[in-house]
């Protein structure tokens, strides 16, 4: 069996990108302008894109190649992060941006992009490589990738490829999940099918990999004999900031945990894979998510808490409830915070609890995973100085990137006292160069045909299973919201659920 090379994933930046075009569906949205051409435009600054490559915007909106070149160039100046803007190279990469408007539900669009892209492949020699990317609402995805099927734009000639990118959600339930599984696989083949998180693009959830499996004193106590508790935090200061109306649909469990947090889940708690590969590496990601033990009706309560921030004063300001947010039902019955215990049923983990929360409006914004060790079996230096649990792992994912690990250490002067102390480490100041941004390592890795950082069907399907019976259960109940205040690190039912096993939740 071979082990994963720690800079294996140093080759992400150094493999060749074929020549190809990349069509944006929702060309006009915020995704497109905040992320994705800031991202395109830094790796052609890294002179990791082809002279061959093109990118063609499609929206509804009117307007020109050069209108639309303004547009764009407007976005990459304002959210191009910790990056020069340079006027020469916008200019060559500005023209290899092109427009085309069209509604996705018109089959003479999809006509007229099959004509638009012919066009683009003789002036840029793409080569007949084209990714499609679905930046659009949730609504649009299956009549995208039916009205491509239908325009024969999902193959291409001469050994081509042709892929395309699914923003989340995927799916607003387990059964609507399977439906648009199946619908885009009409179209096209699950190879060429990338369903994008973005979460797996950050340095510090690749970085987990690197950690278990190219160290070799962390994996032998990554399990149950040693491992006492796991604690997955994604933790939003802000409220829905203008976005109510679509949160008010979504809530905390659909938008944040069944997606990003429990793929974060899968890779910490995963078997190795057999080698640094998509497929090996996604085997075991699915292998794990469909070993997380299903909750039952009548555990609902006890294993899931649902919480709705209310007003507060908020550092002497007033911060609005969220049912006083715009756009927002004022009996909304939303979660804007949800915490799970989770199990899984393997000989690795039997028996560890793994709690998940994420919540909007509490004290800071932090993203992490904290790996709660056991006790030592044995305090020798007496009850005052075993009443800790000082061994903890912590794998900080935003908005530092860094690993802590905390353990006893002897207080300096007479007498045996211990104290927790930490070790850190942080890729700013480790490495002393930019990190690439998640959609930077995302696009690139689909523009190189490697979906290892991409969700797959079982893998999606598996994670919706997980969170259904708790989608049902809070569905059919009434709760009586808002259970926690602006500010605060949520409702006290959540403190309850940790405490019915003895454990407390870490304020990061």
């Amino acid at each position: 069996m071979s082990g994963i090379d720690p800079l294996a994933d140093s080759l992400r930046f150094e493999k060749p990108v074929p020549p190809c075009a990349v069509v944006i569906f929702g060309a006009n949205g915020d995704l497109t302008k905040r992320k994705l051409l800031p991202a395109l435009y830094r790796l052609a600054y890294e002179r990791r894109l082809p002279a061959g490559f093109a990118i063609l915007g499609v929206s509804r909106t009117a307007m020109g190649d050069d209108q639309f070149r303004e547009k764009m160039r407007a976005s990459v100046q304002q959210f191009l992060e910790d990056s020069p803007f340079d006027e020469d190279l916008w200019r060559s990469f500005a023209q290899g941006l092109f427009y085309l408007s069209g509604d996705i539900g018109d089959a003479a669009m999809f006509a007229a992009l099959r004509q638009r892209l012919d066009e683009i492949e003789a002036a840029r020699a793409t080569a007949g490589n084209v990714l499609f990317y679905l930046s659009t609402a949730p609504a649009q995805y299956e009549p995208a990738a039916e009205g491509l099927g239908a325009a024969g734009l999902n193959r291409a000639p001469n050994g081509a490829w042709r892929r395309i990118i699914i923003e989340k959600p995927f799916g607003r339930d387990q059964s609507s999940a399977h439906a648009l599984n199946a619908n885009v696989q009409k179209v096209f083949d699950e190879e060429s099918v990338y369903r994008i998180d973005h979460y797996l693009g950050k340095e510090t959830v690749q970085n987990i990999l690197a950690f278990r499996f190219g160290n070799g004193i962390f994996e032998p106590l990554w399990n149950r004999r040693y491992v006492n508790h796991v604690q997955v935090t994604a933790a939003e200061s802000i409220g829905v900031e203008g976005r109510g109306g679509y949160y008010q649909d979504a809530g905390a469990l659909r938008d944040m945990i069944q997606n990003h947090l429990l793929q974060v889940m899968a890779t910490i708690a995963m078997e190795p894979p057999a080698e640094y590969a998509a497929g090996a590496v996604r085997d075991e990601r699915a292998k794990l998510l469909k070993s997380i033990r299903r909750i039952r009706a009548e555990d609902v309560p006890r294993q899931a808490v649902k919480g709705q921030y209310g007003a507060a004063r908020v550092g002497g300001a007033e911060m609005p409830g969220f049912r006083q947010e715009p756009g927002v039902d004022p009996a909304a019955q939303t979660d804007t915070y949800a915490a799970l215990t989770l199990e899984v049923e393997n000989w690795r983990w039997a028996g560890v609890p793994f709690y998940i929360r994420s919540g909007k409006r509490l004290p800071k914004r932090v993203t992490d995973i904290a790996i709660q060790f056991n006790r030592a079996p044995l305090s020798v230096f007496g009850s005052e100085n075993g009443g800790d649990w000082p061994n903890l792992l912590v794998l900080r994912i935003q908005p530092e990137e860094g690993i802590s690990l905390r353990f006893f250490s002897k207080l300096p002067g007479a007498g045996m006292k211990l104290r927790p102390v930490t070790m850190d480490f942080n890729y700013g100041t480790s490495f002393g160069s930019r990190t690439p941004t998640a959609y930077e390592t995302l696009l690139l890795d689909a523009l190189e045909g490697d979906a290892t950082l991409y969700t797959r069907q079982d893998m999606v399907e598996a994670s919706w299973a997980v969170v259904q019976p708790v989608l049902d259960v809070w569905g059919a109940t009434r709760f009586d919201l808002p259970n926690y205040s602006a500010g605060t690190w949520g409702p006290a039912a959540a403190d309850q659920m940790l405490a019915a096993r003895g454990h407390v939740w870490r304020v990061p």
